[in-house]
């Protein structure tokens, strides 16, 4: 078996993140060869994420990117807290980021068939994962068009990078309220704009869990649709942007905070990992 230098050993490591025994191992295998040993680490690596496959990915990252009209957000996952903080991951993530970017992806779909490094984000993703030891994937991917956006991304440990990403699409000059409802956003999880925007059979749906409800409690029929509507009311402050009390002011709702600023929020995108 041939001997290897700690030199090619180090270097390797550097370049793959791989652990001392394989890298070792590789360079022996492959004769002191860095270019065969690399095709060796990753070829182990490309058989290690097929067992890993129907692993759960309930850590990892959320990334921005805001240009001249479009903005975009992706949660990139893996399995441990530990891979989600490595350099190396969060440097997939921006590259990941650049490559959706570059080809203005929507989803995560079409995210994974955009090109990277001389072949696409999924082999990238793949590649990276072998040498990361764990299962990552591109979750989700969110593309936004507006006049103007607000971005921001919360740290959930001070340890880790952001786990909660918020992009906000508005028209109007106040971006400090604006970011400011980007906030609120990453607190509230609405998940939609406006009530005109909740699906008719949702509403409906809860309408008549809440008649149901309201009629167990043994409350009088002729005050039933009063008690039913104010119960969706309160269904719609719960999943509508604009009708939710405002977290910095609950006497006010974000819709009359946009309107005192002279906003009109046209959209917005929230991924928090692992949810």
């Amino acid at each position: 078996m041939a001997s290897v230098s700690l030199e090619d050993i180090k270097k390797l490591r550097e370049q793959l993140g791989t652990g001392m025994v394989d890298t070792k191992n590789a360079l022996e295998e492959a004769g002191g060869d860095l270019e065969k040993a690399t095709e060796i680490l990753r070829l182990k690596g490309a058989k290690g994420n097929a067992k890993r496959a129907d692993r759960s990915t309930s850590e990892g990252l959320v990334a921005a990117h805001e240009g001249d009209g479009v903005a975009y957000l992706l949660e990139l996952a893996c399995e441990t807290d530990f891979v989600a903080k490595n350099d190396k991951f969060v440097a997939l993530a921006d590259q990941i980021l650049a490559a959706v970017v570059a080809a203005g992806s929507g989803s995560a779909e079409t995210a994974l068939q955009a090109a990277a490094q001389g072949g696409t984000v999924a082999s990238m993703i793949e590649d990276q994962a072998a040498i990361l030891g764990e299962k990552v994937e591109l979750r989700r991917v969110s593309k936004l068009e507006g006049e103007r956006f607000a971005v921001y991304l919360h740290k959930t440990n001070k340890d880790l990078p952001p786990q909660v990403g918020v992009v906000v699409a508005y028209s109007g000059s106040d971006a400090d309220t604006a970011r400011s409802v980007a906030q609120h956003i990453s607190f509230a999880d609405p998940q939609f704009l406006s009530r005109d925007d909740v699906p008719a059979d949702a509403v409906e749906a809860e309408r008549r869990i809440v008649e149901e409800i309201s009629r167990g409690e043994g409350k009088p029929e002729a005050a039933l649709p009063k008690i039913v509507e104010g119960r969706v009311g309160a269904f719609f402050k719960q999943v509508a942007l604009l009708e939710q009390d405002y977290a910095r002011d609950n006497k006010m709702q974000i819709k009359q905070v946009v309107e005192q600023a002279g906003l009109t929020i046209t959209g917005f995108a929230r991924f928090r990992v692992g949810s």
